[in-house]
């Protein structure tokens, strides 16, 4: 029978369809991570896929533009007092992803713009292009006071659609020009464009940067992160920003069991041999409509492996797919997730990972003249 798409739209909890095909692999549209582009959990519509004997589904999948729109936010550092973070403020400075990595825990953001976590995250994105002038008159409040800015904490700060816009390096120019201490999180080589202003403010020990690698496996990266860099990309970034004197952390986040975790020590190995001096792993974080994308891809691209994956899974979460407590959330509960947190130890001690400090200096804040000010007395 042939199937097509149809959109069924319904109020409160969706029903379920004989004919729904959520999951179907044709539905995914090539260089994607989500296979679906369901509403978000404010919207009161909800759209499926059924079969209605059209035929539509039968031919191969448009392709999925990536737009660009701007956000006219009017304030950049976004704080947080999460007792489990290493930081306090942070500036993304972008909304949606295109590397469209299907584990983001960032795709829940995209439901308050009224737009998908699927496949509206990763190509419906937005830009702040004023980042750089509104972070200038944050610094400069009276009020303000220095403590390492986290760069990239939500969506990638070097995402494709960076090297058109280039706001991450207007923001890293402003950081410099003040001293103010940076810790950068991406998956992108393209973190190397700016090795000039990341190096001459390591030189001050103003920066760090972190690298998350997955996965060594390129088949499996291909499909869990379809737009970012390669492994072997990301490790070589890792080792032109250690040769340059930037301080590196791996990021071997996020651990998936059964899928991803067996690679951890290799994924440490590897980049310790790159020149990073220390590491860092997450477990998979599966809150609000990330489950069920999850899921979705996992039954379609790993199907023998899907329900020991999500039994795993379960086990180190309460039984539950996600347990969102402080402490808990990163790392998880019980006997595989204390399995995972000795290995990551024990690798670490081996490799010699994590023995400096990673603090960054907040002693050199200082605001920089503007054009008119008078100049100081000698």
């Amino acid at each position: 029978m042939a199937r097509s798409i149809k959109q069924v739209i319904g109020h409160g909890p969706r029903p379920a369809l004989e004919d729904e095909h959520l999951a179907h692999p044709s539905l995914n549209t090539k260089g994607r991570g989500s296979l679906t582009n369901a509403s978000g959990r404010f919207e009161s519509e909800h759209r499926v896929i059924v079969d209605d004997g059209w035929g539509s589904l039968d031919e191969e999948p448009t392709a999925l533009k990536t737009t660009v729109g701007i956000d006219a936010t009017r304030t950049i550092i976004t704080r947080n007092e999460s007792p489990d973070l290493s930081f306090d403020r942070s500036i993304n400075p972008y909304r949606g992803c295109e590397h469209g990595c299907i584990y983001c825990f960032a795709r829940p953001t995209h439901a308050y713009l009224g737009l998908s976590p699927g496949q509206d995250f990763e190509s419906q994105l937005f830009a702040k292009p004023n980042a750089a002038r509104l972070l200038t008159e944050e610094l400069r409040k009276p009020s303000y006071q220095v403590r390492t800015m986290a760069l990239g904490t939500n969506t990638d700060p070097y995402q494709p659609i960076d090297e058109r816009y280039q706001i991450t390096r207007q923001i890293l120019q402003v950081l410099l020009d003040f001293k103010h201490p940076v810790g950068i999180v991406t998956k992108s080589n393209r973190v190397l464009r700016d090795l000039d202003i990341l190096s001459e403010m390591a030189s001050l020990g103003l920066a760090r940067v972190a690298l998350s690698v997955t996965t060594l496996d390129r088949s499996l990266a291909r499909s869990m992160e379809p737009r970012a860099p390669t492994p072997e990309r990301r490790l070589d970034a890792l080792r032109k920003l250690s040769e340059a004197g930037v301080p590196t952390t791996v990021m071997a986040a996020p651990m998936i069991p059964a899928l991803n975790d067996h690679e951890m020590e290799k994924i440490l190995e590897a980049a310790r041999d790159a020149g990073a001096k220390h590491a860092a792993f997450v477990l998979l974080r599966l809150p609000l409509e990330i489950k069920d994308l999850f899921r979705e891809w996992l039954e379609a691209r790993e199907p023998g492996r899907a329900a020991h994956v999500m039994s795993l899974i379960r086990s180190m979460r309460g039984g539950r797919d996600y347990d969102s407590q402080w402490g808990k959330r990163m790392k998880g509960t019980g006997p595989y997730a204390q399995m995972m947190a000795k290995r990551f130890r024990v690798a670490c001690e081996r490799l010699r990972l994590n023995e400096e400090s990673t603090e960054l200096r907040t002693d050199l804040f200082k605001l920089p003249p503007r054009s008119g000010d008078q100049l100081p007395l000698l």
